[in-house]
């Protein structure tokens, strides 16, 4: 069975001199084409190289995964770590001259990753997750770059909800500082899409290093932040992204968000009658 750490990449590189000819063909179309690959059957794959399905399983297998599924999201995952926002475009096949095809393709695509998400989202570890963040002194809300608006979302609406809730952009250096001098007892929150910016990584470090409970919201297991948290939700995609697709991302949060809510009972009365009094003694809403 292949590391979960371990990259495509290592493991056709470790693997290829023991493969034979015709799995030496796959393994190189794979590594040459993996934007082509990610897309295919196992019959698609076959006839890509010229060799039979059964021989795509064999290969599949002696490379350690166990299964063809789990095969083609290491390829995902390459893909993740080694594309460069030229190569993704290439990749999301655009309809051109329609522009309401472009927006079906697109609407269809979030329906995709939404479904994937409720199809593997574990009602039992939300439950957990909500209770953990009600009880938390405090709770840090962080993301970088593309994942930061998600995390503005979060760390604003969950505001609504309890106190003593901070949004942290991890883009930021000055978030050091905070996550440093934050209480014992604080609740991390790290949103991270890929790419996976090293800066979130390293605070992600930090939090570790300060022995904070860390919760991570992302789209792989694979995300190099997964091996620091306690906890894991996955939005996965059903697509490579272009320019990123927080869809199924903002759906999940969203749920754990009216979990957190539901377990608030009282308090979250006692919370939101204080947050009303403000908005109207400061005229916050147009009125």
């Amino acid at each position: 069975m292949t590391s979960k750490n371990e990259s495509l990449q290592t493991i056709l590189n470790d693997a290829y001199d023991t493969l034979a000819g015709k799995g030496k063909l796959l393994a190189e179309f794979v590594l040459a084409s993996p934007d082509k690959a990610v897309f295919m059957t196992t019959r698609q794959l076959g006839a890509a190289v010229g060799v039979s399905e059964a021989t795509v399983v064999r290969f599949v297998r002696q490379l350690g995964f166990e299964s063809y599924a789990k095969f083609i999201s290491s390829i995902r995952d390459l893909i993740d770590r080694k594309f460069t926002l030229m190569e993704r475009e290439r990749m999301s096949h655009p309809v051109s001259g329609s522009e309401d095809r472009e927006l079906d393709r697109l609407i269809n695509q979030d329906i995709a990753d939404i479904k994937a998400m409720h199809k593997r989202v574990d009602r039992d570890q939300i439950k957990t997750i909500s209770r953990i963040l009600k009880d938390a002194p405090a709770v840090y809300v962080m993301g970088a770059r593309l994942s930061f608006s998600t995390a503005h979302y979060m760390g604003w609406t969950m505001a609504k909800i309890r106190e003593h809730v901070h949004i942290l952009n991890g883009s930021d250096r000055t978030s050091m500082d905070q996550m440093v001098l934050a209480p014992e007892g604080t609740v991390v929150v790290i949103i991270a899409t890929s790419r996976y910016p090293n800066e979130l990584i390293r605070m992600g470090k930090i939090a570790r290093r300060q022995k904070f409970s860390q919760i991570l919201i992302t789209d792989t297991l694979s995300c190099p932040l997964a091996p620091l948290s306690d906890q894991v939700l996955i939005a996965p995609l059903t697509t490579v992204p272009f320019l990123g697709n927080p869809a199924s991302l903002v759906c999940l949060i969203h749920y754990l968000l009216n979990c957190l809510a539901a377990e608030m009972g009282e308090n979250l009365k006692t919370h939101q009658e204080k947050l009303e009094q403000a908005y109207r003694e400061n005229d916050i809403w147009f009125n």
